[in-house]
């Protein structure tokens, strides 16, 4: 009698933030000098028409590549999009040519920065699910990787570092 009080007292402290159902970090994909890691996006409403996905790209190679699309069965569209402030206003526009992933250096797309755009979502994006993206460079490809979709507002869970961004070389 008393353990079912003392399981219920020990829930009632966790926070409520902290979800027991999260999915598992999905695995780091590497092609073509490429490393695609700490992938994920945030559920969704139902209804809702857009969502963004966050990726970490590492370039080992010795050529620059491109980020220029994709492809998600959840979405009609995938786009390459960036935030950026403009004056006192935060604007967020697609990379109609887009992104570049200089050799050697580390782009992190992250709310609020680079993102790609799921367009025209086909359904809703539930926590703790796993879902399949592609996503197109200009010399790598096709690159099929899995994003976790987390709670919305919540941190990316896993990526044990902090979600910094280097700077794409300038054209």
């Amino acid at each position: 009698m008393i353990r079912p009080f003392l399981l219920g007292a020990a829930l009632a402290l966790v926070p409520a933030s902290l979800s027991f159902a999260e999915s598992p970090k999905p695995a780091a994909v590497q092609v073509a000098g490429l490393t695609l890691s700490d992938a994920f996006t945030r559920a969704t409403l139902p209804g809702a028409p857009v969502a963004g996905g966050f990726v970490t790209i590492a370039n080992a190679g010795s050529a620059d590549d491109r980020l220029i699309g994709g492809k998600a069965n959840f979405a009609t569209e995938v786009q390459v999009h960036e935030m950026a402030l403009q004056g006192d206003v935060m604007k967020m526009r697609e990379l109609p040519d887009g992104l570049p992933i200089p050799a050697g250096q580390t782009v992190v797309l992250k709310p609020g920065s680079y993102h790609v755009m799921f367009m025209g979502l086909t359904r809703p994006l539930t926590e703790g699910e796993t879902v399949d993206v592609t996503l197109t460079f200009e010399k790598a490809g096709d690159v099929a990787l899995k994003m976790a979709v987390i709670a919305p507002g919540k941190a990316h869970m896993g990526a044990g570092k902090p979600m910094g961004m280097a700077a794409p070389a300038s054209n």
